[in-house]
């Protein structure tokens, strides 16, 4: 089998970010598994409302703007991607603040870098909206407009 190097850099993308206490924290920075197998991506968060926010993946291959792959507000309820729905799986647990992302039946093209957003996250037109990307630390990493 052909190994898979899948870079995973995981941030928070938000308009909103209280007091620098929202966040997300990532322990591993790549991953690599075999085609065909299964690996899961890990993200914990912070946050510093009461009520149990949204959590977001995307990915990011080469120069192009990172993808929508699904969105979790509680469990496993919330919204995927039709493209991701087969292989791609997450659930949301508030408990230990967890929001990790499986990938099943690997592919050459799953390798990418993969991030994890926390609401509030911005919807809609991303050419029109201007995005944060905080970094595990909060500072800014880069933006996007």
């Amino acid at each position: 089998m052909t190994p898979l190097f899948i870079s995973v850099l995981l941030a928070a993308m938000c308009l909103e970010c209280r007091a620098q206490k929202d966040n997300v924290l990532q322990a591993r920075g790549e991953e690599t598994a075999a085609a065909g197998g299964t690996v899961t991506l890990h993200c914990q968060y912070n946050s510093s409302t009461t009520t149990v926010p949204s959590l977001f993946w995307y990915k990011q291959d080469g120069n192009n703007s990172p993808k929508f792959i699904l969105s979790r507000v509680s469990g496993d309820q919330g919204n995927t991607a039709a493209e991701f729905k087969e292989r791609f799986s997450s659930t949301l647990d508030s408990s230990i603040r967890s929001v990790p992302l499986k990938i099943q039946k690997l592919q050459l093209s799953d390798s990418a870098v993969y991030y994890c957003a926390l609401q509030p996250t911005v919807t809609g037109n991303s050419k029109t909206l201007h995005k944060n990307l905080w970094s595990k630390d909060n500072r800014i990493l880069h933006n996007i407009h």
